[in-house]
């Protein structure tokens, strides 16, 4: 594989960046929410289970007397 200098390095980086489809405003805004709504609903899930499994664990094992 030939090696490239920086300059044609940097102008290969710069034709490639041209060819990025980057999103608009608004398809960003609707996936940080997206991500914010699901990391909300998988925290609470979370917590509830480990409440769930702490109160079976206390009842087996008698500390909750």
């Amino acid at each position: 594989m030939a090696k490239t200098n920086p300059v044609q390095f940097f102008q290969q980086v710069k034709a490639e960046v041209k060819k990025v489809t980057w999103p608009s405003r608004k398809e960003t805004t609707v996936s940080t929410i997206a991500v914010f709504v699901m990391v909300t609903l998988a925290s609470l899930f979370l917590f509830f289970a480990d409440q769930v499994i702490a109160f079976l664990v206390n009842l087996i094992l008698g500390f909750g007397s």
